[in-house]
């Protein structure tokens, strides 16, 4: 059950309406990295979460990101008052529409949601549930929400920067400064977890869960560091060493019945290519300047 505080989390002012701004604080409200998305992330996790302190955890997250979104809700709001008046009482001339709202994306917030604070992004598109990315499996999904609130907290700091309001940059802080004390939690979580990685049940397989593919090469070097070196790893930048890393012959096979083996050859026949041809095509017909060498004759410039 929950149970709505009219008081605000963190008290919100505001010097001056300011539409542009609003349509970019809308990214926190209705984005991929929003406080939406991350409530609803830790609050379906927290459902199925069978580990009575890691499910209080997440309820008590994802109720106080709703108050996120209620303080982000109001900052836009806020920024939205002066405008939201003068559209509803037809007080703005077309000539002065786009200084109003800036964009493309804040004009589509005026006329559609009145300047009210909508479930979109800062580009105007819808929230979505895919936004969600809970996999079921708590040593996966706590470190997927460690990298929710730094992606989060990433987003708070650019906003902190396009706005000189000290009122806006004083609520921005708190609410960055709270993805660092989540991110604190959910990692405290995740090493309460004795065996945490690699995550799931099944281990992985020895033969390769230490060697390190130097697949990427070239004149520049190869930089080394703890991710590629050391006794835990074993380097294997021979090319052909790269393939067919089980023994095998690195092809693909499948066993067939006699009739699909049958059809496939059929299909095979039928379809096949004639190596000697070289029939004259529409783009032999059609071809123009750009088209390259054509049976017409060589490329024209």
């Amino acid at each position: 059950m929950f149970m709505h505080n009219k008081r605000l989390q963190y008290t919100v002012h505001v010097a001056a309406p300011n539409p542009q701004l609003a349509t970019l604080m809308l990214e926190q409200f209705g984005g991929p990295q929003g406080e939406l998305a991350a409530a609803m992330r830790y609050f379906t996790q927290a459902l199925a979460e069978d580990d009575p302190g890691r499910k209080d955890m997440l309820y008590d997250i994802a109720t106080e990101e709703l108050s996120h979104l209620e303080i982000i809700g109001s900052i836009i709001t806020m920024l939205n008052k002066g405008a939201k008046g003068e559209l509803a009482e037809g007080m703005v001339e077309t000539a002065d529409m786009r200084f109003l709202t800036g964009n493309s994306t804040s004009q589509t917030e005026a006329i559609l949601y009145g300047n009210g604070p909508a479930l979109v992004n800062s580009s105007g598109v819808p929230w979505t549930a895919a936004y969600i990315d809970t996999i079921g499996e708590p040593t996966a999904d706590l470190r997927s929400n460690i990298a929710a609130e730094a992606r989060a907290k990433m987003v708070y700091e650019r906003l902190i920067g396009v706005t000189d309001d000290p009122g806006i940059k004083d609520a921005l802080t708190f609410l960055m400064t709270r993805e660092v004390a989540h991110q604190k939690s959910f990692e405290k979580a995740l090493y309460a977890i004795k065996d945490n990685f690699p995550p799931g049940k099944m281990p992985g397989d020895p033969a390769f869960t230490d060697l390190y593919f130097d697949m990427s090469q070239g004149d520049v070097g190869n930089a080394r560091g703890p991710w590629n070196q050391g006794a835990q790893w074993e380097v294997i930048d021979d090319r052909e060493a790269q393939s067919a890393v089980d023994g095998g012959d690195g092809s693909a096979s499948v066993v067939l019945t006699a009739q699909q083996q049958a059809a496939l050859e059929a299909f095979a026949l039928r379809t096949a290519s004639d190596p000697t041809g070289d029939p004259t095509t529409g783009a032999d017909l059609g071809a123009g300047p750009g088209a390259g060498a054509t049976k017409k004759g060589p490329a024209e410039p």
